[in-house]
């Protein structure tokens, strides 16, 4: 039987806008809302202030950043599937050049 993801705080949704979006806002949410390493003082200390502004309570400096992370893109299953597609493209193409060689 296949695992079920665990939704979080998106729960307060309810029944509302489907299954999917859901878990893709959980994994952002969750990204956003943990605490990331400051590139300043090397401590997991940096929290999210608002939209793109990052502030570490160490060192006490703020910095902008992305959105929901502090410096990496947060990838979905979907993005990283759609990411691989052209290398699977590529590796194809060239088994099929190899064919056509021999």
């Amino acid at each position: 039987m296949k695992t079920e993801e665990k939704l979080g705080s998106v729960k307060r949704f309810g029944a509302r806008y489907g299954r999917k979006p859901k878990i893709k806002f959980s994994k952002i949410e969750a990204e956003q809302r943990k605490l990331h390493k400051c590139p300043y003082c090397s401590k997991v200390a940096v929290k999210r202030v608002s939209i793109g502004i990052w502030t570490c309570k160490k060192c006490n400096v703020k910095f902008t950043g992305k959105a929901y992370s502090v410096a990496k893109k947060i990838i979905t299953k979907e993005a990283r599937i759609a990411e691989e597609e052209p290398t699977l493209k590529e590796e194809i193409e060239e088994t099929e050049q190899a064919v056509e060689e021999a």
